[in-house]
Order: structure tokens, then C-alpha cells, then sequence
């Protein structure tokens, strides 16, 4: 009898081995949220819905895009970390989530999350109000000198894209700004083209259609080559400023979750990312898409963390109990 029960239990044992793949092969099985960490209307948003359109072309299953906002970001951020590590949370994250990790100690660490596939970059460029006359990034860098904070910048809370590419600037070129937070691009932009702010680093196809009909103007772009959706303002290296300052769109989960599960999403979206109609239309908008597998932007990740930990102590806005 103990014997018969012992080739039992080995034949439900090994049923339950040979039915662990199976059940790996059936996920997803489910919607997969995408969690935003900024309101509608922004990049971070634009690149996410883009995917969750095109996504029937590789995944069985819907792809739902959820704005989660606030604290610069660290309230979606968070929001993914705390969800379970199944696979079926998914965020997209940027410059603003290393940013949030050595500023707040009570952010999300970088620790809490597993990169897994990185979209591509996202160049700033500096514009100004219309009703300013700030033609060029000579005389934009001359007035700060002259008179330090007399230019009323937009950008988002600290820790955020802009804040960081405003306090960047700063530093690199020794001038003071009056910074002003607002909640996301979108609002930025509005108090950009209102005259409530004066000038402002954002990403390029937020503001191209506004400087083509004269609502803003373009100063120059923060990256080494012009941008397609605004190939007559010149960069700032061309202008004789040697000045990058470019985010980034990278999707992650939280950590734990299964490792068949991550590098089933992993060339999931990879694949997405590689397709054609995917990227003729992510051109379309202005989005920048250079997608990497999973072991280089897990690279990439630690490689962009030490440079923004740079830039934040630089400015003296890295928390004590975070210092390296």
C-alpha cells in the first residue's frame, strides 16, 4: 500500500512539473495596466497610449493606460511598487524616478523596482514666451547673468524632468532662475503660451506645433542633433553651448515578479517596440524610439542613476541618509 501511494504521489508530482509551463505559456491572461506617474496630455502619457494602441499586433490581451499622479511622479511610481508582482502592473518611468529616489528617503527606492524594456530618449528644448524678446540662448543666458532670477521659469515639482533640466542649466551656466512647479507638461505648456511663465525645458513635440505658429519660441534643443519636428532650431552645441539635457521612456515592474513572467513581457514589448507601424507612428508624434532588451537597459538604468545622482548633488539636492 505505502509503496503504491509512493508512485501516486511521484505521478502527481511530476503532473505538476510538466503543468508549470503550461501555466507560464498562458500568461497574460488578463488586461495589463499601464500605470502613467503624469496627468494625460504629457509624454510619458503620449508614449503609453501609443503602445496600449498597437498592442493587439503582439499581446492577446489589452493593454489599459492609467494615470496615477502627483509628488513628481512618486505617487505612480509607488503605486507600482505596491502592486502585486504578477506581471499585470506595468510602469513607465523616467529621469524622475532615480531623481525621487536620492531626494525623498521616503520615495520609492530604485531597489523596489525591475527595469525591463527601455522605449528611448527624450530631448528638452528651451523655450520662451512669445511675449518675452528672447531671441536666441546668448541673450537668454546674458539677461540671468545680468539680472539672476528675473526669468520665470515653468517646470515640474523637484525631482521632475524639468526641474532637474532647469537646475542643470543653472549650474552649468552659473545663473539663477525663479522656478515655478506645476503638475505635469500639459499645465506647463498652458502657463508657457498664457504668459504666466517665461520660459521653460520640455520635450520638443510638446511645443513644436506652438513655435511654428509663433506662440513660443524655440531658443535651441538640449541633445546632439536637431529634432525632425523642429529641424530649424538649432542645437545648443551649434550655438557654441556644450548642453545635453535629454529624459527618458523605460517600462518596469515591480520587483519579484516571476522571472518567466518578466522575460515573457520583456520580448513582448520589445517586439511591439520593433515594429514598423509601431514606429511610424511613434515618429508621428515626435517620439525618439531606440528600444533595448532587457540586459541592456538594465545597464542603462545603473548607468543613468550614477549621472543623475551627479547632477542632483552638484545641485545640493541629494537627502543626507542618501548620500553615496
Amino acid at each position: 500500500m505505502k509503496k503504491q501511494l509512493l508512485i501516486i504521489s511521484s505521478t502527481v508530482l511530476l503532473g505538476l512539473q510538466c503543468a508549470t509551463p503550461i501555466f507560464a505559456n498562458d500568461f497574460p491572461e488578463k488586461p495589463i495596466n499601464i500605470v502613467v506617474p503624469w496627468p494625460a496630455g504629457g509624454a510619458y502619457d503620449l508614449a503609453a497610449r501609443l503602445i496600449a494602441e498597437h498592442a493587439s499586433d503582439t499581446f492577446s490581451v489589452p493593454l489599459v493606460v492609467q494615470n496615477v499622479t502627483g509628488a513628481a511622479g512618486s505617487t505612480g511610481v509607488r503605486h507600482v511598487a505596491n502592486a502585486n508582482a504578477d506581471g499585470y502592473t506595468i510602469g513607465v518611468m523616467g529621469t524622475h524616478a532615480i531623481a525621487q529616489s536620492y531626494m525623498n528617503p521616503n520615495a520609492t527606492s530604485l531597489d523596489e523596482l525591475t527595469p525591463l524594456v527601455f522605449i528611448g530618449p527624450e530631448p528638452a528644448a528651451l523655450a520662451v514666451s512669445s511675449e518675452t524678446n528672447i531671441e536666441d540662448i546668448a541673450t537668454y543666458l546674458d539677461t540671468l547673468k545680468d539680472t539672476p532670477g528675473n526669468i520665470i521659469n515653468g517646470n515640474d515639482s523637484p525631482g521632475g524632468f524639468s526641474y532637474i533640466a532647469a537646475s542643470m542649466l543653472e549650474n552649468q551656466f552659473d545663473v539663477e532662475l525663479t522656478k515655478i512647479p506645476y503638475q505635469g507638461y500639459a499645465p506647463t505648456v498652458s502657463a508657457l503660451l498664457s504668459g504666466e511663465v517665461m520660459s521653460a525645458l520640455l520635450p520638443i513635440p510638446l511645443l513644436a506645433d506652438q513655435h511654428a505658429a509663433g506662440q513660443l519660441r524655440l531658443l535651441g534643443v538640449a541633445a546632439q542633433e536637431r529634432h525632425p519636428f523642429a529641424p530649424d532650431v538649432p542645437t545648443f552645441k551649434e550655438q557654441g553651448y556644450d548642453f545635453i539635457a535629454e529624459d527618458f521612456f523605460m517600462l518596469y515592474l515591480p520587483e519579484e515578479v516571476p522571472e518567466e513572467r518578466r522575460e515573457k513581457l520583456a520580448d513582448m514589448f520589445y517586439a511591439l517596440l520593433q515594429d514598423t507601424s509601431f514606429q511610424d507612428a511613434a515618429s508621428k508624434i515626435g517620439l525618439v524610439i531606440q528600444p533595448k532588451p532587457f540586459d541592456e537597459t538594465e545597464r542603462y538604468l545603473e548607468q543613468r542613476s550614477d549621472e543623475v545622482y551627479d547632477i542632483l548633488a552638484t545641485s545640493g539636492l541629494v537627502d543626507g541618509s542618501l548620500t553615496r
